[in-house]
């Protein structure tokens, strides 16, 4: 498939490089017909994963002085877009370990955690998860009843955690537990749990869709912590989750955009060359309007995007903008997907065509992250409504 020209207005030459050297180097170790593999078999693309740190773009959002790059917001969305464009599910990989988890160490952790784990996060070698929703408590984060207890110098650890992306493949849990039962979200703590520590068990789920950076449930069973795993103080982590929640759907708003250009742009390869009545089916007006309105949807998608990347970099808070591009990207992305079976009608629909995935794994993005309901929730409570 032709790589889509897209329209950089706006980049510096740098980002124009990080776009072109990360697709190259995923076009390389994670070619299209390595996908459809590991989408078959379930598995986690450990080689693209591991190339990826080795030319240095998980360094890319960790600051200078922590032994990162120093990238800006938008040199991340930059990031984020060309490696879902490629395929979602190594944009997720990515993203789990060094956004979803390493955030918050790189935030909000001690010297001791920084300088612990920041490095391993950077050269692939540490990989991690970040485990918040439980079987009653998702939209409701405050909710949890994971309970973390002190006792002397650790915290002992009981509950489930459910559809943790990666977890089964993470060396570490970032785990947001209770430490203060009664106290709602002033009683929240973020700790990093080892997956190999004694009392963890995880059991891999079977999903739809981003089927290589799978779904799980985890089990903490009497799980000792020691107490300078805690990632912040000690029932403050609402603050800090709803930090990193907020960067997480830039990425997810970045994501969308990548996957929906590669679906415009791969319908519109099979499209170009599908004949019915004596001419490609491009040119009958039910199926070029189709193409104009996934267009539409994509470009809207990358400019809300990367406005936010740019509020962020300039040191604005855009409250309200990042839940609007999180909405109107992964709902983008369903659409768009959408169209595009139709479009291929029945071929999109075999397994050969990769259409079926885009449809598969596009649905996950108007729920994970906050689901779009609580997007339009905080929405309107910033309207004051």
């Amino acid at each position: 498939m032709a790589r889509h020209d897209w329209n950089t207005f706006g980049f510096t030459d740098q980002q124009r490089l990080i776009r072109d050297s990360v697709l190259d180097l995923l076009e390389q170790v994670l070619p299209a017909r390595k996908i459809r593999e590991l989408d078959r078999a379930g598995e986690f693309p450990f080689e693209a994963y591991q190339a990826l740190a080795e030319a240095g773009w998980m360094a890319l959002p960790f600051a200078e002085a922590k032994g990162g790059v120093g990238g800006s917001y938008k040199d991340l969305t930059v990031l984020v877009e060309a490696m879902a464009y490629h395929y979602a599910s190594i944009a997720t990989a990515y993203l789990t370990t060094v956004i979803y988890a390493g955030q918050h160490i790189a935030l909000h952790g001690s010297e001791y955690l920084q300088k612990t784990y920041l490095p391993g996060i950077m050269d692939g070698s540490t990989r991690m998860a970040f485990a918040l929703t439980e079987p009653d408590a998702g939209s409701d984060a405050a909710a949890i009843a994971t309970r973390a207890a002190r006792r002397g110098d650790s915290y002992i650890v009981n509950g489930q955690k459910l559809y943790i992306t990666c977890a089964h493949v993470a060396h570490y849990l970032v785990t947001v537990v209770k430490t203060d039962p009664l106290a709602g979200n002033r009683g929240m703590s973020i700790l990093l749990i080892p997956a190999d520590a004694k009392g963890v068990s995880i059991r891999t789920l079977d999903m739809l869709g981003r089927r290589t950076t799978r779904a799980n449930e985890v089990f903490f069973d009497n799980v000792e912590v020691p107490i300078e795993n805690l990632i912040g103080n000690e029932n403050e982590g609402w603050r800090g989750l709803m930090k990193c929640l907020s960067l997480e759907r830039l990425c997810l708003a970045a994501a969308g955009a990548g996957n929906t250009q590669h679906v415009v742009d791969y319908a519109k390869d099979y499209a170009v060359n599908r004949k019915q009545f004596g001419q490609p089916i491009t040119r009958f007006q039910a199926v070029a309007h189709k193409f104009s309105d996934m267009r539409i949807m994509a470009e809207v998608s990358r400019l809300l995007t990367y406005r936010v990347a740019e509020m962020l970099d300039a040191g604005v808070e855009p409250r309200i903008e990042t839940n609007i591009a999180k909405i109107v990207s992964t709902e983008n992305d369903c659409r768009v997907a959408d169209l595009g079976m139709q479009v291929m009608g029945g071929a999109s629909y075999m397994m050969e065509h990769d259409m079926q995935r885009f449809f598969r794994d596009s649905r996950i993005g108007t729920i994970g992250g906050g689901s779009n309901e609580i997007q339009r929730n905080i929405i309107a409570q910033i309207l004051g409504l």
